[in-house]
């Protein structure tokens, strides 16, 4: 898919991360912004790795309270991919991505703690 033909709702005006708190700040053009933890975006990666090829592929990864992102590389203009310092870099998070990352901040976070403990996982390393 081409630059072009990406059709974007939200558009991003700034990344900022904060190594000290391992925080993502995203900034949209609509003013809204999020704070986005390494863990979180590294456990939600938009990688196939993670969410599989369907819904009922989606792995649940544990260990990664401690992970940080080492960079954030630009995609075009619709798109970053971050580098953990787990090694994972295979997702690209584009603008609407990050933005439902945002907004469904708390109910995504809950399911994720719900699949940890049906699989016996913990955050820790």
């Amino acid at each position: 898919m081409t630059e072009s033909e990406h059709r974007l709702r939200h558009r991003v005006t700034e990344l900022r991360y904060a190594k000290a708190s391992k925080e993502l700040k995203v900034s949209f053009e609509d003013g809204k912004s999020f704070l986005l933890p390494a863990e979180y975006l590294r456990v939600e990666s938009p990688s196939a790795e993670i969410q599989g090829h369907s819904p009922s592929q989606k792995q649940t990864i544990g260990g990664r309270r401690h992970v940080g992102i080492m960079a954030i590389e630009p995609v075009g203009s619709y798109a970053v991919r971050i580098r953990f310092d787990d090694l994972h870099d295979t997702g690209l998070y584009s603008w609407d991505y990050l933005r439902k990352l945002g907004e469904e901040q708390g109910s995504i976070w809950a399911d994720y703690l719900v699949r940890l403990q049906e699989k016996g996982l913990s955050r820790e390393p």
